[in-house]
């Protein structure tokens, strides 16, 4: 069994372009919280550095630490790789840090499957709207149409996977959305949400 000192897991996920990104870095700013960095094999942004927002690595190099069983988890997203590091996360773990992953439906799927003997919790993040979503896509793409049109496809895709969270909340406001947020992750078991109320904003984006 766990002993007292060891931390718990949080997942953040959503449709590309929720904001689940930001707020992972928001809630990181806690000395409680470390993000778990993933290998990517997607190129990076314009903003983003190697070793602070992924490890960006090749496929070749992917596929060897999948072999050598490096990940915790990994999945294909959008035609590209990404995986948390097994070392990164049990070392963290040990040392009582809460450890949050930024990472997508199947990435939490294999963690819970995984039934590993640390808490965790886990958090689907959705946009107030399919407009509102297309708007924030637009712009961190640097409206590069052709990627916003293929993130905006697998939309549905992941969309429907909120009934698979704990806590499911929505990001219109980053400020508020945060405060939700640390307020589960503060409650754990004892969170919960209007699942009827989420279940009809889902509708009203899949429409």
């Amino acid at each position: 069994m766990p002993s007292s000192i060891q931390g718990g897991m949080y997942i953040l996920s959503s449709p590309s372009g929720a904001g689940k990104t930001t707020l992972v870095k928001k809630i990181a700013k806690n000395k409680k919280f470390v993000v778990s960095i993933s290998h990517t094999t997607r190129k990076p942004r314009p903003t983003e550095k190697n070793g602070k927002d992924y490890y960006f690595i090749n496929k070749s190099y992917f596929k060897k630490l999948i072999k050598k069983g490096e990940f915790l988890e990994h999945a294909k997203v959008f035609d590209n790789f990404y995986g948390s590091s097994k070392q990164m996360v049990t070392k963290n773990l040990k040392l009582g840090r809460n450890v949050i992953f930024d990472i997508d439906w199947q990435g939490s799927r294999q963690l819970k499957n995984k039934k590993l003997k640390y808490k965790l919790f886990s958090i689907f993040i959705l946009p107030p709207s399919k407009k509102e979503l297309l708007k924030r896509l637009i712009k961190r793409e640097k409206k590069n149409m052709k990627t916003v049109q293929k993130r905006m496809k697998g939309f549905k895709k992941d969309l429907i996977k909120w009934k698979d969270y704990d806590y499911v909340v929505i990001n219109d406001n980053l400020n508020i959305c945060y405060n939700k947020i640390i307020e589960a992750i503060k409650n754990k078991n004892k969170t919960s949400f209007n699942r009827n109320f989420i279940s009809k904003h889902v509708r009203s984006l899949l429409d």
